[in-house]
């Protein structure tokens, strides 16, 4: 492979395998949202794959484990089955009469969808019915009949707001709890709590091989027991949990490292698969890049070659395969992301471009080869700035493995790491937990609204940063959810905690209800909780940038917001409206759906929701500094230049700290504009520090709504 070396090997050329994976990945939690698989044998049933699958031959220790000890830790290596068949197990076992039912939580919302579907068409019944999946703002379940549940960890986290308990359920699994999401932390502290007051609750731990004994550890509650370890010989279960690991079936994966590091590895991975493409036998190639637009790049790059491919026939692969190109995230509307699950047809060849969702969560079938660019999106928190941002970071070598071992399912694989071999080296082992580098405003608030004051004695399996924490206290005592005893307000704290969204736009939800501006902080909200509201297209920035200029408005984002929900509904043809102005239509749609589930929210809270304020911005925009008041600026001495307005951070400000400099990011409506205050929704930084959603707000606005955190706002010219 040009421009790769292979460690051991004497040539370039060499090809004997210096380097084997067996990767602890869950390798068979479902596909597409439409859940159509790669099948080595389609003619099976599916009873004979489910037997061929290794945890078949485990059935009867896992329903032995799960019945003689509380916290049972399962290690499932690649392809072991365990996502679908664990539930099925224990469902057949009886742990789903009398009314009780099986959950099993995922960190992604794509994974808890896709399993869902495929356990049940094992099953037998419609997604549904006995087995369901909840996720925020969607829930598929039955109550009384849906007895295996796939949800998120924050779904399940809703649920013990209400049910402390978790009375409904016999077992709790938590899958892929090696990926340590800040809801997967959360949750497994509170499990730990509720095993304490249900002894007949048991859990199931889904863990990669490094993470197992902490889990057990964590999780091990025997020394409590009268006289040590219990349900040795009683119908207690033991506290001691025990761990179970179960083989896969992945084949050796060879790796392959750069000769030199490479400056553009989005460019890179795209030279890589071409010349997997023309020199290696058929399989197909997964991708891994970091985000959207990254994948959008590589896929323009990549289909413009797959063209030049078919009128130059001698440019195809050494097995005579057409390139079919297939990108797969989260914001992707549901036909694409079918394609990447879909198999290729006869004669081509299958290129799979996806972030990290692709990395356990789900199975995309006939991998043979990875190109890794051993890069990852990770949040950041800095608690002196207030400010949570997403970056491009080294992804862990434990997340660079993952990666690998989806090329060793269907036969020996590649791997095409985009680094060389000392950079990989200097890889961390793991990723560092999302709880250590995140806003805990609406973790605490979440603890809090389930009667646990002392936060700080928390089980944690990973402590939070102290500074995190009095942060978080910090916001919610501004917001008044909490009280000077730290404890949740009635009856504002508790209806934040009930909204199913950031403390700071719950606030700015409740208090439209008072300023008469209610239908449209819905709509403001619910846009902000989708993604990807604009399609990206290669080439087309100045197109794209007119579009936006079409809904722009001088007092900023949210009022844009408001413009293109009423041009899309007015419209006689939405979807031929959205793709006119180069608008994701899924994604107005979704926004269609969370705005009515937040209406509901609402609704139960009292708040009457047909307020609105018409056609003037000025209550809206007082609704929003109301939530967002603690992310003010001011326009700084001179305004900025061309490369758009600086401000300078109120915050800082006014505890005369040093100016910090904060810009409007290039996507806003105002990023031209120089208006005197400003306050926004997030805040990402890059070379400098942006920021996203802004709306336009006057400074008396400020001191009205938040007297108790501004004394008196600089006055900026």
């Amino acid at each position: 492979m040009s421009g790769f070396w292979r460690p051991g090997a004497s040539t370039p050329d060499a090809d004997r395998p210096t380097t084997l994976l067996s990767a602890d990945v869950d390798a068979d939690d479902g596909a597409g949202p439409s859940c159509i698989h790669y099948e080595r044998n389609p003619k099976a049933s599916l009873a004979a794959r489910r037997r061929a699958l290794p945890i078949a031959a485990h059935r009867d220790e896992v329903l032995y484990c799960v019945e003689r000890h509380q916290t049972t830790v399962v290690v499932g290596h690649t392809g072991c089955g365990k996502t679908t068949q664990i539930p099925q197990f224990l469902r057949d076992g009886g742990w789903c009469r009398g009314g009780r039912a099986v959950a099993v939580t995922q960190p992604r919302r794509v994974a808890a969808q896709t399993v869902a579907q495929r356990v049940a068409e094992e099953v037998g019944c419609v997604l549904g019915d006995a087995v369901g999946y909840a996720i925020r703002f969607e829930d598929v379940c039955t109550p009384g009949k849906t007895e295996i549940k796939f949800c998120t960890d924050g779904a399940l986290l809703r649920e013990l707001a209400e049910d402390p308990l978790l009375t409904k359920y016999s077992v709790v699994m938590v899958d892929e709890a090696h990926e340590r999401t800040l809801a997967t932390d959360l949750l497994l502290g509170l499990l730990k709590k509720v095993q304490r007051a249900r002894r007949d609750l048991r859990l199931i731990v889904s863990s990669a091989t490094i993470q197992a004994e902490s889990f057990a550890e964590f999780f091990d509650a025997s020394a409590a027991a009268p006289g040590g370890d219990d349900g040795k010989g009683g119908d207690e279960p033991s506290r001691k949990p025990v761990i179970m690991s179960v083989e896969g079936r992945a084949h050796g994966v060879l790796m392959h490292y750069l000769d030199e590091p490479t400056g553009d590895y989005v460019r890179t991975a795209v030279e890589t698969v071409l010349e997997v493409h023309r020199s290696e036998g058929p399989g197909d190639i997964l991708v891994f890049l970091t985000g959207e637009e990254e994948i959008d790049d590589a896929v323009n790059l990549l289909e413009e070659e797959a063209r030049e491919m078919r009128r130059d026939s001698h440019r195809h692969s050494s097995a005579g395969l057409d390139l079919v190109v297939c990108p797969l995230y989260a914001g992707l509307n549901p036909a694409a992301q079918l394609e990447a699950f879909r198999p290729p047809k006869r004669g081509t060849r299958k290129v799979v471009v996806a972030t990290n969702v692709a990395e356990t969560s789900v199975t995309i079938e006939g991998i043979v080869y990875v190109v890794d660019s051993c890069f990852a999106k990770q949040k950041a928190y800095d608690p002196e700035r207030g400010m949570e941002s997403l970056y491009v970071a080294p992804s862990s070598k434990a997340s660079a493995n993952q990666r690998a071992g989806r090329a060793g399912r269907v036969r020996p694989g590649k791997c095409f790491r985009l680094c060389t071999e000392l950079d990989f080296r200097a890889l961390a082992d793991v990723t560092a937990p999302e709880i250590v580098r995140s806003d805990l405003a609406s973790t605490v608030l979440q603890i809090k609204a389930m009667g646990i004051d002392n936060i700080m004695n928390f089980e944690w399996i990973s402590p939070p940063p102290a500074s995190n924490m009095i942060k978080a206290l910090e916001l919610l005592y501004a917001l008044r959810a909490l009280d000077d005893d730290a404890k949740l307000t009635k009856p504002l704290g508790i209806h934040l905690a009930e909204l199913p969204v950031e403390p700071q736009l719950g606030k700015m939800l409740l208090v439209s209800g008072e300023m008469g501006c209610v239908r449209e902080a819905l709509t403001v909200a619910a846009y902000m909780q989708v993604r990807s509201l604009w399609v990206t297209h290669r080439g087309q920035k100045k197109r794209l940038d007119e579009m936006r200029q079409r809904f722009a408005v001088e007092e900023g984002d949210a009022i844009m917001i408001l413009n293109i929900h009423d041009a899309y509904c007015d419209a006689r043809n939405q979807s031929k409206f959205a793709n006119n102005n180069m608008l994701n239509h899924r994604a107005l749609l979704r926004a269609g759906d969370v705005r009515a589930q937040l209406k509901r929210h609402l609704d139960r809270l009292g708040v009457i929701t047909n307020s609105s304020c018409g056609e003037d911005t000025i209550p809206i925009r007082r609704a929003i500094a109301a939530g967002f008041f603690a992310n003010a600026a001011a326009l700084a001495p001179y305004g900025g230049g061309a490369d758009g307005s600086v401000f300078n951070s109120l915050r800082a400000l006014s505890a005369r700290a040093r100016a910090r400099e904060l810009r409007v990011h290039p996507s806003s409506a105002i990023f031209n504009s120089r208006p005197t205050c400003v306050v926004y929704c997030s805040a990402v930084r890059t070379d400098r520090e942006y920021m996203r959603d802004v709306t336009v707000v006057e400074a008396d606005w400020l001191r009205e709504l938040a007297p108790h955190f501004y004394r008196a706002v600089p006055a900026r010219a």
